[in-house]
């Protein structure tokens, strides 16, 4: 029997981050009481007009640019006609004809072979209202209504549910590290539908549209779920219809929504309302330019000071301490230390107090000293859990308060006083180490530490130590 072969095309729907709507000056404010940052233009009044959010552009260029595409530099925008509660003017502004970028690309890997995803265009649009369905009644939000947002449409380049999460979890990086969207999928401000279809031959198959999908692993699931639904239909002899259906998170499945029996007419033509948009050479050029640091740059920059793969895999995947550690780069710090603190006890601190860093006491000044503190021996990473605290919570320079915590540089007097009473007392282990024993030495070692109570360079101790065993 032939094998069916998956093909998969994704659109992604990222909301942009402005401060006000695409074409009014109503707040951009997700989580805000509902349909309180609306105004007469969101709400679809007669007789209103519409207005260009030159801020929306911009991002939807960045968009466009680190996709790769060819930019449109003369666009217009288009009315989408449709009638549907969450659309209050029956239609949508949206680019049809000219969208801002087209002929791109996202470059994936999988298993170490790496695959270009084609982008079809990127259209700038305005979103609809949040549709709530609740007890038999279905509510409308408009804080919504308006906000910019950038439609990226691929060809049907992708052949598994492995593929179609790698992509998506590149393009969410490449918007979120260009300052595009913050791509909070749990907020609705990154939504994907999936068109999944199968056939044992070259030509595509059934094209079924899979919506309402919250998550990058769902999309996952619900490609394999509707793979395997679809393959067991036409085992069966069944024709396929082209369909919308929705993804279930409770059951891991697919529902239908609805039929499609004929296309969508959705009657496009150019809003009147907006003068077509001419983007120059110059103002190119200059987006381009202020477009923040790639992930990909990151990466270079991590690995080739020391940092682990799976440390920077973990710094990539939080932008905010990307954006921390990223102030250290030119400043002579050791940064392996830095990412270790940042991904470690100063994650679980803000973890656990639900704090966002800038709203700690850990300034720069203090990190730069705690990271050479520990980089220098002066302290452990014992003595930084104790500390720790009082690092993010005081107004206080390091060495206050590790003078606060008792912690202080031990004289070389007393170093050697400490050393030699541990040889003393551990004449055992003398010999041992001197009959080749490498063992004992770390007994030693263990044994200073415990007397030094964390006050003595670790470094100084092992080069004293290994000093006074060779006399």
């Amino acid at each position: 029997m032939n094998q069916y072969k998956t093909t998969i095309g994704i659109e992604v729907h990222a909301e942009l981050k402005t401060k006000s709507k695409m074409f009014s000056d109503s707040a951009n404010n997700y989580g805000k009481m509902a349909n309180t940052c609306t105004n007469v233009i969101d709400l679809g009044y007669p007789g209103t007009l519409p207005t260009i959010n030159e801020k929306a552009i911009e991002l939807a260029l960045r968009a466009a640019l680190v996709l790769h595409c060819k930019i449109n530099k003369v666009m217009h925008f288009d009315r989408k006609n449709y009638f549907y509660p969450d659309n209050p003017k029956n239609y949508q502004i949206t680019q049809n004809r000219t969208p801002i970028g087209i002929d791109g690309y996202v470059e994936i890997t999988i298993n170490n072979v790496p695959k270009k995803i084609r982008i079809h265009d990127i259209h700038i649009e305005e979103d609809t209202c949040k549709s709530i369905h609740s007890n038999n009644k279905s509510l409308l939000d408009f804080n919504r209504a308006g906000v910019p947002l950038v439609e990226i449409v691929t060809e049907a380049d992708m052949n598994s549910a492995e593929e179609a999460m790698a992509y998506l979890e590149k393009l969410r990086e490449l918007l979120l590290y260009a300052d595009v969207s913050d791509c909070k999928i749990e907020e609705g401000s990154m939504r994907c539908d999936c068109n999944v279809s199968v056939s044992k031959t070259e030509t595509y198959g059934t094209k079924i549209e899979v919506k309402n999908i919250g998550s990058i692993s769902n999309v996952g699931v619900a490609i394999d779920y509707e793979k395997a639904r679809q393959i067991s239909l036409l085992e069966k002899g069944q024709v396929l219809k082209e369909e919308t259906r929705r993804f279930d998170d409770k059951t891991n499945s697919t529902i239908l929504m609805r039929v499609k029996e004929t296309g969508n007419d959705y009657r496009y033509f150019p809003e009147p309302d907006i003068p077509f948009i001419e983007l120059t050479d110059e103002y190119i050029e200059e987006v381009a330019k202020n477009i923040p640091m790639t992930a990909e740059k990151r990466r270079e920059i991590y690995l080739n000071n020391g940092i682990s793969e799976v440390n920077v895999k973990k710094i990539i995947q939080n932008r905010t301490i990307s954006d921390y550690l990223n102030k250290f780069i030119n400043q002579n710090l050791n940064l392996v230390i830095a990412s270790n603190l940042l991904l470690g006890d100063i994650t679980a601190y803000i973890n656990k107090y639900e704090i966002p860093l800038e709203k700690t006491a850990l300034t720069d000044e203090k990190f730069i000293d705690i990271v050479t503190c520990l980089d220098t021996g002066k302290i452990n990473s014992k003595i930084f859990k104790e500390i720790l605290e009082d690092v993010m919570e005081q107004d206080l320079p390091v060495e206050k308060i590790l003078e606060n915590h008792g912690v202080r540089e031990m004289s070389e007097e007393e170093l050697s006083e400490i050393i030699n009473k541990v040889l003393e007392n551990n004449e055992q282990s003398v010999s041992d180490y001197k009959k080749g024993n490498e063992r004992a030495i770390k007994y030693l070692m263990g044994q200073i530490m415990k007397e030094t109570k964390g006050n003595a360079n670790p470094n100084t101790i092992v080069e004293k130590l290994e000093s006074k065993l060779k006399e």
